[in-house]
């Protein structure tokens, strides 16, 4: 099943490898989209709520074993582009492993905590039964999501980059349709927006294996499945440090949400309501040196400079999303880089 990218166009293997990669991981974000659109049309506030503080700690957990699971990307890609067959077994052996006890924990752990966890995100009162649904069937469901990261870590390992992504908009597909069902239908609430999310995603498992037993993509042993320190050692050393970055990132939303939520309980006084006005322009003035700093480091020449221009006046003047513009400027990137690489 490898697909050989040491080969052929560097800037072709770039963009077929990483453009999957990136849809993937924008997809799988949708799972927590979804459940609050979906919810948002047949249940209340209460209801809302607790979808979106459920979705915030998944999506935080989420985010760390996509991090994790990078470090069995690199070290089967490692094996897999050094022709070592064998090593590569051993490789997806110990990620199956490591996974499946590491998600068997989380999920005895989590539950145990939900209580906790929901007064820590500081529930509000009415959405607090909501919430608690939403997190243990979410919780109980952690496997899944393991699975679907161990085997997408395995095929980009592998080289192959769109394999996951069909996995996961089939997944994506099937989580609006059991959102509608269980939710506009059955009108299950917070628990029923769960249980959507976690039956698509053991479905994009169960496709997923369908297709490697299917064309034996994959060949392992049980032998390669037996625990190894060297390689479980070095997934960790690749994995652990970027599933801790994601997951600061996250928790200092969660934290900074969980301060707002505080401080609003004051709003209502003049020295809170003056003091803000400070934070406001000291943050826009944190903003403007972080924008210098970019630009000078950025533009160092016509074109970046006119891709600066453009994209400001696109936004500031004609209201052109950004979104789009981030799309455009990254390709004007690229076809500067092409067209000086031919000039070359």
């Amino acid at each position: 099943m490898q697909n050989d990218l040491t080969t052929g166009s560097v800037f072709r293997n770039v963009v077929s490898f990483s453009l999957p990669y990136l849809l993937s991981y924008f997809l799988q974000t949708l799972y927590g989209m979804a459940d609050l659109f979906i919810i948002g049309q047949f249940e209340g506030v209460a209801s809302t709520t607790a979808v979106s503080i459920g979705s915030q700690v998944m999506h935080m957990l989420t985010v760390m074993l996509v991090g994790l699971a990078m470090g069995a990307t690199v070290s089967i890609a490692q094996a897999a582009g050094g022709g070592d067959k064998k090593r590569t077994a051993s490789a997806i052996g110990n990620t199956v492993t490591l996974f499946m006890l590491l998600s068997l924990a989380l999920t005895a752990l989590l539950l145990a905590l939900r209580g906790g966890i929901v007064s820590i995100m500081s529930t509000p009162e009415e959405a607090v039964q909501g919430t608690l649904a939403y997190l243990t069937v979410c919780f109980i469901g952690i496997p899944f999501i393991t699975a679907y990261n161990i085997i997408a870590s395995i095929f980009r390992g592998l080289g192959d980059s769109k394999n996951p992504m069909y996995f996961i908009a089939v997944a994506c597909v099937v989580n609006i349709a059991l959102d509608y069902y269980f939710m506009g239908t059955l009108h299950l609430g917070p628990a029923g927006a769960a249980l959507g999310t976690t039956l698509s995603q053991a479905v994009s498992v169960l496709v997923s294996l369908a297709v490697i037993l299917k064309r034996r993509l994959i060949s392992v042993r049980r032998a390669d499945f037996r625990p190894q320190r060297a390689v479980m050692g070095k997934l960790l050393q690749i994995g652990m440090p970027v599933a801790l970055q994601d997951g600061f990132i996250q928790v200092s939303f969660v934290i900074i949400t969980i301060i707002a939520a505080f401080i609003q309980q004051f709003a209502h006084l003049a020295v809170v309501q003056h003091a803000f006005a400070g934070i406001r322009i000291a943050v826009c003035a944190l903003v403007l040196q972080s924008v210098w700093k970019m630009a000078k480091k950025g533009v160092v020449d016509i074109p970046t400079g006119v891709i600066l221009v453009v994209t400001f006046a696109a936004v500031a003047f004609f209201g052109v999303s950004p979104v789009l513009m981030v799309v455009i400027a990254a390709a004007a990137g690229i076809l500067i880089n092409v067209v000086r690489g031919r000039r070359a």
